[in-house]
């Protein structure tokens, strides 16, 4: 009898503990949610979205206007976007994200279904197809033909569509000749349109009108302060996949463009690897890239302050990391 009570007793301990312990165990933690668009800054992450999705929640967009209100009201914790748009974000939403780390220098082209345009100079007349209105495209745009002596809708006629893809067909379809299109849609639109020619590297043209005291930085990465305060090991160790993720595409373009078709982030995987060399995917941490950022900041600032929200971030715009 005793024997028995005396199994039944431990029975009773092991089931309490058990519950006790799964009472304690820790809540698995929320997703990290991030927003990235179809590009250069998808193709980065593409590595961490492959391998990641118990810990990151990771959406592609077409432009960038459909994560701007996600992130002001916190309903993303992360996101990629053109870089003037970073302390545009910073102003708006006054002052409660920060900036991570770079994800695209300049990836800007001017292609031509034809062969007349040599130089800047031969833009003139011209219609250029494009898209950005308000990012650093139009900015980036400005500031060259301006630099140059040609101003943008008096010496050149510039047509804004909704995306970079709407820029592609319309040049496939005949509607435009001449557009400025970044990577990777330049390799895209070369499939389509075999007589298309690309004899203007905008990032070289940034560099010679800027004397080469600024780079072209086309994207950026932002984080909220509500994320970073509560979650800093996670935002950390996110970063550091991101930085992984960025190097496995640039050191392994046949299996990244693999990934980048799996994903839908281009149409197939041919067209991936070849748009991998010109796309300048990077990951520059934001003190690694402050300088250049300060630099990059002032030019549009001198050209149009409304094109980074009006003044020069201050210190609390670039994330410290670790």
């Amino acid at each position: 009898m005793k024997k028995r009570l005396g199994i039944l007793l431990m029975s009773a301990i092991l089931v309490v503990s058990t519950v006790l312990a799964a009472g304690c165990s820790p809540e698995p933690k929320e997703k990290i949610k991030i927003a990235a668009l179809k590009g250069p800054t998808g193709m980065g992450l593409v590595k961490l979205m492959e391998e990641n999705t118990d810990l990151y929640e990771i959406t592609l967009y077409d432009s960038p206007d459909q994560i701007v209100s996600k992130i002001v009201t916190g309903e993303i914790d992360g996101a990629a976007v053109p870089s003037n748009l970073a302390p545009i974000l910073y102003t708006k939403t006054e002052k409660k994200i920060k900036l991570t780390n770079l994800t695209t220098m300049g990836v800007l082209y001017i292609v031509e279904n034809g062969n007349t345009i040599k130089s800047i100079a031969d833009l003139k007349g011209k219609t250029i197809y494009t898209s950005g209105k308000g990012g650093s495209p139009e900015f980036a745009l400005n500031y060259i033909l301006r630099e140059n002596g040609l101003e943008p809708d008096v010496d050149v006629k510039v047509e804004y569509k909704a995306d970079h893809a709407t820029v592609s067909a319309a040049i496939a379809s005949g509607e435009a000749a001449i557009a400025m299109l970044p990577e990777p849609f330049v390799t895209t639109t070369k499939a389509k349109v075999a007589s298309l020619s690309v004899p203007i590297d905008m990032t070289a043209e940034w560099s010679k009108v800027s004397g080469g005291s600024s780079e072209l930085i086309m994207g950026a990465f932002v984080m909220t302060n509500d994320i970073i305060d509560t979650r800093k090991k996670d935002v950390d160790a996110f970063l550091e996949k991101y930085k992984e993720s960025v190097d496995y595409v640039n050191n392994n373009p046949k299996e990244a463009a693999e990934l980048i078709a799996k994903h839908a982030i281009l149409p197939n995987a041919a067209v991936a690897e070849a748009a991998i060399p010109g796309s300048n995917i990077v990951f520059t941490s934001a003190q690694d890239a402050k300088k250049s950022l300060e630099g990059f900041f002032t030019v549009l600032k001198n050209s149009d302050p409304a094109s980074i929200g009006g003044s020069l971030p201050d210190e609390n715009f670039y994330y410290e990391g670790k």
